[in-house]
């Protein structure tokens, strides 16, 4: 029997066989966490990493699985495989598992400004995504958590000009990050992830600087914004400052809109804006703060208030979690995207 149009029978489920890359790392064991949250439906599982990690053991949904070399993971030609194991190695390996057959989810920056590559957040631009894409590139982390609130108010406002200012997580920066940070709390000497202490302190220095000036992590949120938004007439501007915090990343963002507002309706766009949660009570000090933020899938804003130093401007204090929605939620979702509107064609089982 030849099926033109993957439909469900009462009889079946879709079951996906699914590649986490990069499965030992920070983000990688937030995607085992988020996938089996979600319950996303999974027939088979492989969990990939480098040479060094092959062999070793994890634990997902109670049952126990051994991490893959790439080279195996591509033979098993996965339906999807979530990528969170670098740029350099996204570059090398994404097209060989696309040409395989599968539809990659890349964290990395390798893919983002491609200009044949979508950068999606589900909730603003799934829509785009087609079966030609198979691979599809995961915005960073500081840029999904702005781009969530801005979103609806460039829709109703238009924006002109952003002005941020980022206060980021170390686990941003990974598992030699928060050893530092534990190291230096402890006052003891280890391995050192920044070229200074973090421990009461603050970098103003997110990932490797340009020639004009900014570090890359600046430039992403500049970027990014423009092509996920799809609009290059947006000014932005951005310093990204890393913090001695663990729970989630926080953005000062100033925008300048063409239109003016009420406070009262914007708060309202962003109260119905699904995936963002509006904590904005000074009179009783409710804020999003990153410690309670961590662990979460929203995106939190407060802090909500008219810049009166111009026309049509506001100042917003927002939240999330960096490696959740900020990495693996947000490719999470990507997939579940695919799976529900039948973009890829999932393995068939009876039940």
């Amino acid at each position: 029997m030849t099926i033109d149009k993957y439909v469900l029978l009462p009889y079946q489920i879709k079951i996906m066989r699914v590649a986490v890359v990069g499965a030992t790392g920070m983000v990688g064991e937030v995607m085992l966490k988020v996938l089996a949250e979600r319950n996303f439906p999974i027939s088979e599982l492989f969990l990939v990493a480098s040479e060094r990690s092959i062999g070793k053991e994890i634990s997902f949904k109670g049952e126990t699985y051994k991490v893959i070399g790439l080279n195996d993971a591509v033979a098993a030609k996965p339906d999807i495989a979530l990528f969170s194991a670098g740029g350099s190695t996204s570059l090398e390996w994404a097209p060989k598992f696309a040409e395989a057959g599968t539809t990659v989810i890349d964290n990395s920056s390798a893919w983002r400004m491609d200009a044949n590559k979508k950068l999606v957040v589900p909730e603003i631009n799934a829509s785009n995504i087609t079966a030609e894409d198979k691979i599809i590139a995961n915005p960073n982390c500081s840029t999904i958590q702005m781009v969530m609130a801005l979103a609806p108010l460039h829709l109703k406002y238009k924006i002109k000009r952003v002005v941020i200012s980022t206060y980021q997580s170390i686990t941003g920066t990974g598992v030699k990050a928060v050893q530092q940070l534990e190291n230096e709390y402890a006052g003891e000497k280890g391995e050192m992830a920044y070229p200074y202490p973090i421990h009461r302190n603050a970098l103003p220095h997110c990932d490797v600087f340009e020639e004009n000036g900014y570090t890359k992590e600046e430039l992403k949120l500049v970027r990014e914004t423009q092509k996920i938004l799809d609009d290059r007439t947006i000014s932005l501007t951005a310093t990204a400052v890393r913090v001695p915090v663990a729970g989630g990343h926080s953005e000062s963002v100033n925008v300048e809109f063409e239109n003016n507002f009420e406070l009262s309706e914007l708060r309202n766009i962003l109260n119905e804006t699904d995936g963002v949660v509006v904590q904005d009570n000074t009179d009783v000090n409710t804020y999003p703060m990153p410690i309670y933020a961590e662990g979460k899938d929203d995106v939190f804003v407060g802090r909500i208030r008219r810049d009166h130093s111009q026309p049509n401007t506001l100042n917003m204090w927002i939240v999330a979690d960096n490696l959740r929605k900020g990495a693996a939620t947000n490719a999470v979702q990507i997939a579940e995207y695919l799976v529900s509107e039948n973009i890829i064609k999932p393995s068939l089982s009876e039940v």
